[in-house]
């Protein structure tokens, strides 16, 4: 498929014009960031890796009647995606204390939480993506109520079933997030789960042993990432039990 216009690049992924109206191809870049993008690097594979998880969480959530952007994977690290309006939001669900609620509460990084809390930060790299309240999103008409009520339906559903699907290959599923878009179908509206769900955007620690298998790998120097994602991948059968992570093509002169 030739590459059309290019919409917008992010810190993990860049979006062109898809090949029919209403349609965006979204392509996967190596780079990683931390510390809202303060600690950089390139992890080669990482954008293939991503791609095919992502493709795989999309088509299982689709399938449990969990609407999704996802439409189809066009090659390693490209897939065809349903344009939508994303709310200015991530949305946030936790089942363990981690990362910045463990500081900023002062529990210990792994305490398991009574149920699962969802929280949400208004998305804006220059502001650090700070944490609003459902006040918050009312008053500046980012979200409606009604809006509202269906993304915490549509977070809790998609806990529930990546919490299952992680425990069944012996992950714990820390905390994740997700961002949600509007489409609209005549004067309908209606919210999809948009963006990507990868270990990127999730905490996942093996079960027995506590070792971190996402992002947290680069943020904390805890070895090699693209190995902690290929784990991941190996372990839900979406990359060969034999896998190794992928490199970019050499240049041979």
């Amino acid at each position: 498929m030739a590459r059309r216009k290019k919409i917008y690049e992010g810190k993990a992924k860049i979006l062109y014009e898809g090949p029919e109206p209403g349609t965006i191809v979204q392509y996967f870049k190596d780079d990683a960031t931390a510390f809202n993008a303060e600690k950089r690097d390139v992890i080669d594979g990482k954008g293939v890796l991503n791609n095919r998880l992502s493709e795989f969480f999309m088509v299982g959530l689709n399938s449990i009647g969990v609407p999704t952007h996802f439409l189809k994977r066009l090659n390693m690290r490209e897939q065809l995606v349903r344009q939508c309006e994303i709310i200015p939001l991530e949305v946030i669900v936790r089942n363990f204390a981690a990362g910045t609620m463990a500081k900023r509460l002062g529990i210990e990084e792994g305490t398991p939480l009574p149920r699962p809390i969802v929280e949400y930060c208004y998305k804006d790299d220059k502001l650090g993506d700070p944490l609003v309240t459902e006040e918050h999103i009312a008053a500046f008409g980012w979200a409606s109520q009604q809006d509202m009520d269906d993304i915490l339906s549509l977070a809790l559903r998609v806990n529930d079933f990546m919490s299952g699907l992680m425990y069944g290959v012996g992950i714990k599923l820390v905390d994740f997030k997700i961002e949600i878009g509007r489409v609209y179908d005549g004067d309908f509206q209606r919210l999809i789960v948009a963006d990507e769900i990868s270990p990127d955007s999730c905490r996942l620690w093996d079960i027995e042993t506590g070792r971190k298998l996402d992002k947290d790998v680069f943020r904390r120097d805890l070895g090699n990432l693209a190995d902690a994602y290929t784990e991941v991948a190996r372990r839900l059968g979406v990359m060969p039990q034999n896998a190794t992570p992928m490199e970019k093509p050499k240049l041979i002169n």
